[in-house]
């Protein structure tokens, strides 16, 4: 079975799970996921991790347009700042900071902000581990980014996070949408891609 037909499976089983990704339209026979490599077992075994560094190499207008295209008319008049997750969050954040002109709060793993922080601990598809944001900065109003929605632990702890240290959420922008692994997120959820 080839890459587009095992996704067109998975999206077919679920494209909307619980009613939260709020999608732009095409997923399963997107042009990027003849880009995108699946890598089986990795990094243990059972998982199938979704390697999108390729589109970094060769497709980075496309993936900034499309990250936008999958935006509400709107949304971003009300967005003030882009929270990136760490790390690859950081890469698509910052390609939209760029293009948008708005700024970046930074949430990252432990001992890379200096104080105050808040922190917070989560579990992930195959550990855990533990986001920090400063949490002396002017209250904002945010979109989160990051790569891949998967479980919902990471953007999970990041919502948390930005409401503790008092920035209103306005929803989570992510490249693609592992529909089937997570549950109901607290803020609406753009997605280029489902699976």
């Amino acid at each position: 079975m080839s890459k587009t037909e095992q996704v067109q499976a998975l999206s077919n089983a679920d494209d909307n799970d619980n009613g939260q990704s709020e999608q732009s339209g095409l997923s399963a026979n997107h042009e990027f996921w003849d880009v995108i490599r699946t890598v089986p077992d990795f990094p243990k075994p059972g998982i199938d991790f979704y390697d999108i560094t390729p589109l970094l190499r060769t497709h980075i207008d496309p993936v900034i347009d499309a990250l936008l295209a999958a935006l509400p008319e709107g949304l971003l008049d009300e967005v003030e700042c882009l929270a990136a997750i760490e790390a690859r969050g950081f890469v698509f954040a910052s390609l939209l900071a760029g293009r948008l002109g708005k700024g970046i709060i930074l949430l990252r793993k432990p001992g890379k902000l200096p104080p105050p922080v808040a922190n917070k601990s989560y579990a992930l598809e195959y550990g855990n581990d533990t986001l920090e944001m400063q949490d002396n900065l002017p209250p904002a109003k945010v979109l989160l980014v990051d790569d891949i929605l998967a479980t919902g632990g990471t953007l999970t702890t990041a919502y948390e996070l930005c409401r503790i240290a008092n920035h209103d959420v306005c929803g989570a922008l992510v490249l693609l949408d592992l529909v089937n692994l997570h549950g109901e997120f607290p803020a609406p959820v753009y997605s280029v891609l489902t699976a």
